[in-house]
């Protein structure tokens, strides 16, 4: 039986959200940016700070142990919580972004070359963009675009034209769009790629809050996740390659921990994951990002994708209802997460924020970290509403009524 969510209940782990903002309850439609944190993970940063406080991998001493066991046990819980069949292929890093530098710049080095392909999705958050684009600086690759339907589906039949060609090293995308909220056909993606002999980048920034992930089962190379997006810390995140890629990956940073031996000319690496973890780690965003994955797993990923896709279709249907309102993205909440981009006729996004701000509402307006999906969409800016398991269909409703006053407002 599909266990349901007591959302009023849970709201009570995040401290954040009893407080109001401008004489109003919060309600915090701005997950995609960054979620609020419960106090599981609030707790077990704390804990580590007050009792285990050391540096990993070199001291002796019982802190130093704690310490040690604690980064290495979180590394192993993060790789449960993706289905790795490894724990050495958990890379430590600071986030989505910094996972994906690191593949394009450590495998791009070695694998591209003038004339080969990397396609990407026009959804894709800059930071799954612009690391692309200096490899193929560097390399003499080139950017190939994978197009969008006016629902904000991924165009299948320009990914196989794309591949047909033979030239096309590497596919990324992510698994949902954090503009749309379009969750992507992963495992079909990379079954068609890995056919035509590419390999298949995932950004899971916005995968790891709401979906169920199996990297073994989707398939995919490299997956990357965002510590806070899904109730961890700012400034830890993980890549999941797989062994046999890291392996033959040159190291991303040099410095310590990742070295096995210094010479007068030249070094040797340490064994992965570690050769790609140079400097003092972030322990305590470790333990916290393990914290945020036990707490999300607790509540069942069946439950609450079932809340996502609940709050999915009340938002879809009370926004469908706000005159002058136009919605991008599927109209439907089979393929999608609870994030909406919207505009309405004569209020710029920002004078949205503004007006919902003074009712206690955090949205965020601008291009989301994703221009070319604006340009592909035809405005400059959306305004973004997006949920997560501590949203309340209230604060759906409040939401549309503080867009019937902006519209009241600049109309």
């Amino acid at each position: 039986m599909l266990r349901h969510l007591d959302v009023a209940t849970l709201r009570s782990e995040f401290p954040i959200l009893a407080q109001e903002v401008n004489g109003r309850p919060l309600v915090y439609l701005d997950s995609a940016a960054t979620a609020q944190k419960p106090r599981a993970v609030l707790d077990a940063l704390l804990s580590y700070y007050q009792n285990d406080n050391a540096n990993v991998h070199r001291g002796l001493y019982e802190l130093a142990r704690r310490a040690t066991d604690a980064y290495e046990d979180a590394r192993v819980r993060i790789a449960h919580f993706v289905g790795a069949a490894d724990a050495h292929e958990i890379v430590w890093v600071r986030g989505s972004t910094e996972a994906i530098n690191l593949v394009a710049s450590s495998w791009g080095s070695a694998n591209l070359c003038p004339g080969d392909e990397i396609l990407v999705s026009i959804l894709e958050h800059h930071s799954n963009i612009v690391p692309w684009q200096l490899a193929a600086q560097r390399s003499g690759a080139r950017i190939r675009w994978l197009d969008i339907d006016d629902e904000g589906r991924l165009r299948l039949d320009q990914l196989d034209a794309a591949l047909a060609g033979g030239r096309v090293r590497l596919v990324a995308i992510g698994h949902a769009s954090n503009a749309l909220g379009t969750i992507h056909p992963v495992a079909q993606v990379v079954a068609r790629a890995h056919a035509a002999g590419a390999l298949v980048l995932v950004d899971g920034a916005q995968g790891a809050p709401h979906l169920p992930i199996d990297v073994q089962a989707l398939g995919c190379d490299f997956y990357t996740l965002s510590g806070h997006k899904m109730g961890a810390p700012m400034g830890i995140g993980a890549l999941w390659a797989r062994r046999d890629l890291l392996e033959a990956m040159p190291p991303y940073q040099g410095g310590g921990e990742m070295i096995d031996e210094v010479g007068p000319d030249m070094s040797t690496w340490a064994q992965v994951p570690h050769k790609f973890e140079a400097g003092t780690p972030n322990v305590g965003g470790a333990v916290a990002i393990a914290a945020a994955a036990n707490w999300i797993s607790g509540l069942g990923r069946a439950a609450t994708l079932a809340h996502e896709r609940a709050l999915a279709e009340h938002a879809l249907e009370r926004l469908s209802a706000v005159a002058g309102l136009r919605l991008f993205g599927a109209h439907t909440a089979d393929d999608r997460l609870a994030i909406f981009s919207f505009a309405l006729d004569g209020v710029h996004p920002h004078d949205i924020a503004t007006v919902l701000d003074a009712e206690g509402i955090a949205v965020r307006a601008g291009h989301h970290c994703a221009q070319r999906l604006m340009r592909r969409l035809g405005v400059a800016a959306t305004t973004r509403a997006s949920c997560w398991v501590y949203t309340l269909p209230e604060e759906i409703d409040r939401l549309a009524e503080g867009l019937e006053s902006a519209k009241a407002m600049f109309g």
